[in-house]
């Protein structure tokens, strides 16, 4: 299974790692640590020398309740890093809803778009909305997330029961409009959007059911990395949920467990603890082959 983009044809015949770049001040868990162009680029470096095999670079915070960024704002942040990180030799994914900013990481070599919109916003101004931007690029990957609502209102009033074919639903539609624009389905890669508008239990269930979203016939893109469902899985009888820096054991083995159920890219922050724990899961599958072989 190949996921083509600009540069480069991922091979998804094992998991792939996708580190999280974040060029903000205020993302959930490292806002503000890679918030300018030098940093950030050094953090990708560091990323690559522990495994990752993709570069996600984000310019707007989606936590839950945060504001949008105005258009400039987000150019000026992301453009800089991409610029120079299309240079690294890896694909390297933005994380943006906007047309305007897809049309300039395109133009700048960029390999990925990754939508939590999933390719539904407008332009501003009367120029091209999202599906146009992406429709007219002839090569670029790209991943399409189910949200419910948006960042400022999901996790008010939260999606209702069984979400699971709801997610699905969606993702299916979204793909069926972007290859109407031209997109070949091996261009795509859906995301279920673990912690955009769902409860703990809702995502948990996706998780635990990520069998069933294959029925799509695309690669699942899983990010449950430090979110905060992970902290209240881990909270247990304690006061208060671990904070995101203190959630990296319980983000590997959910993302583990993604794997295990079929997701072949994992958007992480902690890239050396994940590449380590599909190694092992990669190892123990080679026993179990060579074991039935014999």
């Amino acid at each position: 299974m190949l996921w083509k983009t600009t540069r480069y044809d991922i091979d998804l015949s094992e998991p792939k790692v996708m580190g999280i770049v974040n060029v903000t001040p205020d993302s959930f868990s490292d806002g503000g640590q890679h918030a300018d162009s030098n940093s950030a680029l050094r953090h990708c470096e560091q990323m690559l020398r522990e495994g990752a095999h993709i570069l996600d670079v984000g310019g707007e915070s989606t936590r839950p309740g945060s504001p949008a960024v105005p258009l400039q704002e987000e150019l000026a942040r992301v453009v800089p890093v991409v610029r120079e990180a299309v240079k690294l030799g890896v694909p390297i994914s933005v994380d943006t809803y906007k047309p305007e900013v897809m049309a300039a990481v395109l133009d700048l070599g960029a390999d990925i778009i990754n939508d939590i919109w999933g390719l539904r916003r407008e332009a501003s101004a009367g120029g091209p909305n999202a599906l146009d931007v992406v429709g007219r690029h002839p090569t670029c990957g790209v991943c399409l997330m189910h949200m419910h609502r948006d960042p400022q209102t999901m996790q008010v009033a939260p999606m209702e029961g069984d979400v699971l074919p709801q997610v699905l639903q969606f993702l299916e539609r979204a793909a069926q409009a972007l290859q109407a624009y031209g997109v070949h389905k091996d261009r795509i890669t859906l995301d279920p959007g673990i912690g955009f508008g769902k409860t703990v239990a809702q995502n948990f269930s996706l998780l635990a059911r990520q069998r069933e979203l294959l029925a799509a016939g695309f690669p699942l893109l899983a990010g449950w990395s430090r979110k905060s469902s992970i902290g209240a899985a881990l909270q247990g009888d304690a006061a208060e949920a671990p904070p995101p820096a203190e959630r990296v054991i319980g983000s590997v083995a959910a993302a583990l467990l993604a794997a295990e159920r079929g997701a072949r890219v994992l958007r992480v922050h902690d890239v050396q603890e994940t590449v380590q724990a599909l190694r092992i899961m990669a190892f123990v599958k080679r026993q179990e082959r060579d074991a039935y072989v014999a």
